[in-house]
């Protein structure tokens, strides 16, 4: 046990950016103004910005000592190789793809092997993943283990896929339908829940059953190998790297946003063992991206992810992130707060479904509840509920499994003290929930809506 309880940064801060403090009164301006999307607010105008921690992490000086290395070849650039032999150092695929982030590696995948009567089956896919599935034709099956779907039970591994429920799909909608397996690590739409290998061993054999390929949806795969490490029997005296391979030993592939634990602000991959699907991928890779030995990026963010990935399995680093994280969620749960727990790696999840009994599904808790913390003290998060999941690709709308808000952490930009004053906010706004109103939607696009829909409040 470690003797001090202090969370610690793992490092010095080395450039500052000022935060605008702003008031109630031109917060609640500010949201009129966005339609009540929290998308459609200024940075500027955000106080903590907890929306994503996807590409918003502060880069070390190592990255940004890369920043200067890159070199801007168009094809066989060494900021390609430095970055092909970081890649495949954790991760031995045969074929690697950069993307300019990971949502570009899925439509490309899934533009080549998707299609009409195909299904795609995952723990839980996140919102780009699913458009980009259900874009092709094919459908998006989430079979999340049962406690998965219940925010407040304990369990170490909620991320974890429900094989009997693959097995079942297979064998109800036939092997030749289902061109691919997907587990996404942490599961971010579950409440950034951990997968654990025993878990994984089981996919692959379910897979291996019935000839499938498994894929790694793995944009927080140290944050899974750490949990693994903590959790799983037999694993506490294993490195990081040694587990993030193991993982990686049970797939046929993965795919990656850079911008999650490549600690960079852009970049992402496609990596594979399918020489066929590895050409088709490549050719469409030439048609929207770019060449295959840059991908859209330049060599300098090809750098900033090779540095990012040797940084991001190091012990220190990763004991700083999930205790951080825990900080913020311990907090709240203690002040009565519900929230998904165990708490994730990435974010905490506020629970909007029970702290506002009173707002139906269908009047949207989690944005309601996501628009009080901005109001009240300039809090950005991001709803992830029945906005985000509740339209379905014939138009119509059911509720979603869990109502949550994600508070997102970006990586190695907050302080305690920062932290210590969401806690403060998200207290003072859950005494005072049975104020709040639900929302309704007064425009939205046919896809991805919880990006641009403009809401009103219900008076």
């Amino acid at each position: 046990m470690e003797r001090f309880r202090t969370i610690i940064e793992p490092f010095r801060i080395k450039s500052v950016e000022p935060i605008r403090l702003t008031t109630v009164e031109e917060r609640e301006a500010k949201l009129r103004a966005a339609g009540y999307n929290l998308f459609n607010l200024r940075a500027a105008d955000v106080l903590i910005d907890l929306l994503t921690d996807s590409g918003t992490g502060a880069m070390s000086a190592e990255q940004w000592a890369g920043i200067q290395r890159g070199d801007e070849s168009y094809a066989g650039s060494p900021s390609w190789f430095r970055f092909l032999d970081a890649v495949t150092d954790l991760w031995p695929f045969r074929h690697v793809i950069p993307t300019h982030q990971g949502r570009a590696a899925e439509k490309i995948l899934f533009s080549v092997i998707g299609g009409p009567g195909k299904v795609i089956p995952s723990n839980t896919h996140f919102d780009t993943t699913r458009a980009n599935v259900e874009f092709t034709g094919a459908e998006a099956v989430d079979l999340v283990i049962p406690e998965g779907r219940e925010p407040a039970t304990i369990h170490p591994f909620k991320g974890n896929m429900d094989t009997d429920a693959l097995d079942a799909l297979i064998r109800a909608r036939g092997a030749e339908n289902v061109p691919v397996v997907f587990v996404t690590v942490t599961n971010n739409s579950g409440g950034g829940q951990p997968v654990s290998l025993t878990n994984l061993r089981a996919v692959r054999e379910v897979c291996d059953r019935h000839g499938i390929p498994l894929f790694l949806d793995a944009c927080r795969f140290a944050e899974n190998a750490w949990f693994i490490r903590e959790r799983e029997d037999g694993y506490a005296a294993v490195a990081v790297p040694d587990i993030v391979r193991e993982m990686a030993s049970l797939a046929d592939g993965m795919t990656m946003s850079g911008k999650k634990d490549a600690l960079a602000n852009i970049g992402g991959w496609l990596a594979l063992n399918d020489d066929r699907w590895a050409e088709q991928c490549r050719n469409l890779l030439i048609l929207t991206e770019g060449f295959p030995t840059y991908g859209g990026l330049a060599g300098r963010d090809l750098e900033a992810m090779a540095a990012g990935l040797r940084e991001v399995v190091d012990e220190d680093y990763l004991r700083y992130r999930i205790r951080s994280t825990a900080y913020l969620g311990e907090a709240l749960v203690a002040a009565g707060v519900p929230c998904v727990q165990p708490i994730g790696g990435h974010a905490v999840y506020l629970d909007a479904a029970a702290l506002l009994p009173h707002i139906a599904a269908l009047e949207y808790p989690g944005q309601a509840l996501a628009c009080a913390l901005y109001r009240e003290g300039g809090i950005r998060g991001c709803e992830i509920g029945t906005v985000m999941f509740g339209m379905r690709p014939d138009g119509s709308e059911v509720a979603a499994p869990m109502e949550l808000v994600r508070l997102a952490i970006p990586r190695r930009v907050y302080t305690q003290s920062h932290i210590d004053y969401v806690i403060e906010v998200i207290r003072w706004v859950a005494e005072r929930a049975s104020a709040l109103r639900g929302m309704r939607i007064v425009e939205q696009p046919s896809a991805l809506r919880h990006f641009t829909a403009r809401f009103e409040p219900i008076q």
